[in-house]
């Protein structure tokens, strides 16, 4: 079973921001969408390149390099050139930490 991986302390996440982490193999961002976190790949599925950097918009953001949607709730591809969904992953608060874990492999 992997490991849980510590994002940020509550309080450095408010509503609105993201936090990029290394797990094991993959790079997980960690949204605070209105008080609820959600954790996708930041990868585009259209082209492998990093989703974080571009515009988050409500829970929908959006790939910097060809404008790909995604929803950070549900990892769902919204628009073309994506058309395969990213991974989303479990995240967690304990004592005030978010943490997020890669569970794809247990």
């Amino acid at each position: 079973m992997s490991d849980w991986v510590e994002v940020a302390r509550v309080e450095d996440l408010p509503a609105g921001a993201w936090k990029v982490v290394d797990a094991g193999d993959a790079r997980i961002a960690v949204f605070n969408i209105d008080g609820c976190y959600c954790a996708i790949e930041d990868l585009c599925t259209h082209d492998g390149g990093e989703l974080a950097s571009g515009c988050l918009d409500g829970d929908v953001i959006v790939c910097p390099r060809h404008g790909a949607r995604f929803c950070v709730r549900t990892g769902e591809a919204l628009s073309a050139p994506a058309f395969e969904p990213t991974a989303v992953f479990p995240v967690r608060v304990e004592r005030g930490i978010v943490q997020v874990r890669d569970d794809r492999w247990d």
